[in-house]
């Protein structure tokens, strides 16, 4: 029971914004019990169905979860709290972060001025010396590059794609163990998600068929270097996963993820490259009707470089452009300027192949020294490593008092 914060209100509204004040000021801290709807209504002089009103548009908006019988409590990783972690102590290594080593990033310099010709950014959104690369980075690896275009990074380009598809309380099925900012943006959205259990395959096609009969609109996946797990579509496993979605009775959207394309060091099966037949939810070419695939060059370019590719069909290019000029319209030309220059210069490719080797290397190592201690864990490509545990919280804590 919450009893060192006073929720206020009179109305729904009222009520719903004192309890995201409350997290906001961290006095409603994750996993906080509220009040039962009646007894918060007779204490505000309000009726129950204001109360109800109130937690159901916290729930919508993933600031709050129902446990059943343990009524209705704050949520683990609220849509309106900070997830910054408190600052690593000297001496400690932190293995959570999934970021790339700064010894393999280039120097990042942007461009005094635009190129010559470049227009507006109305007229021209998308660079055309940009957009020729990012076809060949596509094509190398066999996805279709007839609908392409720009966005601020993979998050802000799932998180449109979502929102222009689907309505709240449509259901969206994520992989489990998943990344953890994508397991918070759906919520957010007012989206349900649906778990979809993955292995050092991805995810896995049973599981796949459990979400899509309960009803998921769209699927969320990495075709390689899953996080946390690391797994990677064989080619197996992205054709049975094919045939599922074949089997779907309505339109699904699948979205790839592709964050660590030049650093996964496997190569890439694909759902867009299709083969699966035409059954049900995929198109005439085999691959699904609906789809996405969206890459970024954080992982071997820069974080701080916000930029993202989507290559899609002609239905989903049509929407999230639409949404994207509603909003911030472009994509910053100095920007994608910076991005085009770092794709050519060979001393950053030569950074970006050592990076690819080194992370390999260090990835079997970490396996090989957590199984020589007898300690299984998974990691098949990319950066991530998964190690299992029964108690999270507890073997957290036990590494901290250890100066882990």
């Amino acid at each position: 029971m919450a009893t060192q914060y006073e929720i206020t209100g009179a109305s729904a509204k009222g009520i719903a914004a004192s309890v995201e004040q409350g997290v906001v000021e961290g006095a409603l801290a994750p996993g906080t019990a509220l009040p039962p709807v009646r007894r918060l209504a007779e204490r505000l002089g309000v009726s129950p169905g204001t109360v109800a009103t109130a937690y159901k548009e916290l729930r919508r908006r993933g600031i709050v979860v129902t446990q059943g019988r343990g009524g209705t409590v704050v949520a683990p990783t609220p849509a309106v709290a900070s997830r910054r972690p408190p600052p690593v102590p000297d001496g400690v290594r932190d293995l959570a972060g999934g970021h790339p080593d700064p010894a393999f990033l280039p120097a990042l310099l942007p461009t005094a001025r635009l190129s010559p010709g470049v227009r507006s950014h109305r007229a021209q959104p998308r660079l055309a010396g940009l957009e020729e690369l990012t076809r060949a980075w596509y094509e190398r690896d066999g996805v279709p590059t007839e609908h392409l275009t720009f966005a601020h990074g993979a998050l802000d380009c799932v998180a449109r794609l979502l929102s222009v598809e689907l309505r709240p309380g449509d259901a969206v099925a994520m992989e489990d163990p998943g990344y953890h900012h994508l397991l918070d943006l759906v919520p957010a959205l007012g989206l349900r998600s649906v778990p979809v259990a993955v292995d050092d395959e991805g995810i896995r096609p049973d599981a796949l068929r459990a979400a899509l009969r309960a009803g998921a609109r769209a699927l969320i996946c990495s075709p390689r270097g899953q996080n946390p797990y690391g797994g990677w579509f064989s080619a197996g496993r992205r054709d049975a996963l094919l045939k599922v979605l074949g089997e779907a009775a309505g339109e699904v959207l699948v979205i790839e993820d592709d964050h660590a394309a030049d650093v996964a060091g496997v190569p890439l099966y694909s759902l867009t490259a299709g083969g699966g037949g035409t059954a049900g939810g995929l198109g005439g070419s085999g691959r699904p009707a609906r789809w996405a695939q969206v890459r970024t060059v954080s992982k071997h370019l820069g974080t701080d470089l916000r930029w993202g590719a989507l290559a899609c069909d002609r239905t989903t290019l049509a929407r999230h452009d639409g949404r994207m000029l509603l909003t911030s319209g472009w994509v910053s030309h100095v920007l994608q300027e910076t991005v085009a220059r770092l794709m050519t210069d060979p001393e950053t490719q030569g950074l970006v192949a050592a990076a690819r080797s080194a992370y390999a290397r260090r990835r079997e190592a970490l396996l090989a020294a957590l199984s020589a201690r007898g300690i299984a864990a998974h990691g098949a490509s990319g950066m991530n490593v998964w190690v299992p545990v029964r108690d999270e919280a507890a073997v957290v804590n036990g590494l901290r008092t250890r100066g882990w």
